[in-house]
């Protein structure tokens, strides 16, 4: 009984994937900025550009993430957790403190210190956890991605609403809650997740995808339940509380699944314990086509083969898919940034809708894209980064439609923005991996990953900050304001134009990377045939 409960056993690996998931789903903090940086921008008589660049510096602690990245191939998945969580409760409680006024507003440039540690206590939960599963699960990239990344995006919403629930909207309550809850999540994850071999039979593998299939199944139900409550409108304290417990019920209903593993092998081993020794002698890592050819070519491996940092930055395909990554994720943050104004600059007195919806709608994005872009390559070998060109364009019709300011735009603008940002963050994490291979590929992602302090500081630091208060009128305390489509409309032109731009480099580099999806595709078919024979 303790070898089910161990790690490397099938429950204690979906176990550690249920706390991974948790984890994924109050790591979102970093896109919830809109609820507070209102009270921000009234305690410190901030304009909209010092406003803008605050919340750049949230994201620049993003570009800092090239530490988890490099510490995630020598440290445990439990310290690089701990050391998130921690830095998560310095930089969001500082926060609290100014916001709640039990401290005087500190100087600027330290509210710009405290909010970069902020953006990077994520970057330690998001490494330990992406890298740990995707190893753990490698023939399911997509939907481990797809899931991983839907949590995450989901995280906005459930904070918000949790908030909305209990506290009425409250900042520095909202701020506590960012500072503690991902401390006491992550500690499930340290005591659970740990880095095991992959499965090795066919057996297994059906077996994960239909949990994945049900994880799924899980996740849109908890995502339409959000929904439903942002949509019902304002509801009264005790609906509220109902609504938040049975929103945790929903988030530990994934448990079921290490559950039902644990069930099933103790009545097999009662019955018969042949079959499980057979299992457990199996080898357990079995290397793919693609990574045995580049074992045989070490002086300059093939795209799809394990690449070294420096390998991958001397690529084409690597530049390619970063600057493509730029100007999907980059303009997608300039939005979520810029929602409280923009929503104000249009007439709602509530901008909470918006993030709610761009975060709900994200999570849809990202979880279908994930497994979508996996059958497909099952199916038909079709390369990922084609799902990454298919958001570029869509996203930048939702940038002209908001630009165009009708009434109900900002609603359809945020649903499109959130899809497509979420597409692309779910496409780009396998497809980085399958390209390049997991050895180096913590520190791989971080570099990708720098394209979000790098894309706010170019669209939502400069772009809006700079065209919204070239708009604006000064405030009688020394800020500014602007009311009126105008305000934003040049800035969502300009992103609808780089959004065209990054849908050229994803067909580029859906074309270069055919016959990589290709060989994937012929190995899983021909190893599914063997086992058929067999």
């Amino acid at each position: 009984m303790g070898l089910q409960f161990s790690p490397t056993s099938p429950t204690g690996k979906w176990l550690g994937f249920v706390t991974a998931v948790w984890v994924q789903a109050i790591s979102g903090n970093n896109y919830t900025f809109s609820n507070y940086s209102g009270a921000l921008k009234t305690l410190m008589a901030l304009t909209q550009l010092q406003l803008n660049n605050l919340s750049v510096a949230k994201d620049v602690g993003k570009a800092f993430g090239i530490l988890a990245g490099l510490a995630s191939d020598r440290l445990p998945t439990p310290v690089i957790l701990l050391i998130g969580s921690v830095e998560g409760v310095v930089g969001y409680g500082v926060q609290w403190l100014v916001v709640s006024r039990r401290i005087q507003p500190l100087p600027y440039w330290a509210m710009c210190i405290f909010l970069c540690m902020g953006g990077n206590s994520t970057t330690w939960m998001n490494t330990a956890i992406l890298v740990t599963c995707i190893r753990n699960f490698r023939k399911n990239r997509g939907p481990v991605s797809g899931i991983l990344k839907g949590y995450v995006g989901l995280s906005t919403a459930i904070f918000t609403d949790l908030c909305s629930a209990l506290f009425a909207d409250d900042p520095s309550k909202f701020l506590l809650m960012l500072a503690l809850i991902p401390l006491v999540v992550c500690m499930s994850a340290i005591v659970f997740l740990r880095e095991i071999p992959p499965s090795s039979s066919a057996a297994a593998e059906d077996e994960d995808d239909k949990f994945f299939g049900v994880v799924n199944v899980l996740a849109v139900i908890i995502a339409i339940y959000l929904l439903a409550f942002d949509l019902t409108g304002t509801h009264g304290r005790l609906f509220s509380q109902v609504f938040a417990v049975i929103l945790l019920v929903l988030l530990a209903s994934p448990l079921a699944i290490p559950i039902y593993i644990w069930a099933k092998n103790l009545i097999r081993s009662n019955s018969n314990t042949a079959d499980v020794e057979r299992e457990i002698s199996k080898p357990l890592l079995i290397p793919s086509k693609v990574e045995a050819e580049a074992m045989v070519e070490k002086k300059r491996p093939v795209l799809g083969g394990e690449h070294t940092i420096f390998e991958a930055l001397s690529t084409v395909d690597f530049w390619i898919l970063f600057v493509s990554f730029l100007c999907g994720v980059g303009t997608g943050l300039a939005v979520m940034n810029n929602l409280g104004q923009m929503g104000l600059a249009l007439g709602y007195s509530d901008v909470s809708i918006f993030v709610s919806l761009t975060s709900i709608w994200g999570f849809f994005g990202r979880i279908l894209s994930g497994s979508v872009s996996e059958y497909f390559i099952k199916r038909a070998g079709t390369p990922r980064p084609i799902w990454n060109a298919a958001s570029q364009i869509l996203m930048a019709v939702g940038y002209i439609t908001m630009a165009m300011a009708l009434p109900g735009s900002l609603y359809v603008g945020s649903i499109v923005v959130g899809i497509c940002y979420g597409v692309r963050l779910a496409v780009t994490v396998p497809t980085a991996s399958e390209l390049f291979g997991l050895k180096y590929y913590g520190l791989i992602y971080n570099i990708l990953i720098l394209n979000l302090p790098l894309g706010s500081f170019l669209f939502s630091g400069l772009l809006a900050g700079l065209l919204y208060d070239a708009q604006a009128t000064e405030t009688a305390d020394g800020g500014n304001t602007c009311v009126g489509g105008h305000c934003y409309r040049m800035v969502f032109v300009v992103m609808a134009i780089a959004c065209i731009i990054g849908f050229g480099l994803d067909v580029w580099l859906s074309v270069r990377t055919k016959s990589i999806y290709s060989k994937i595709y012929a190995t899983r078919k021909s190893k599914k045939s063997f086992h058929g024979l067999s």
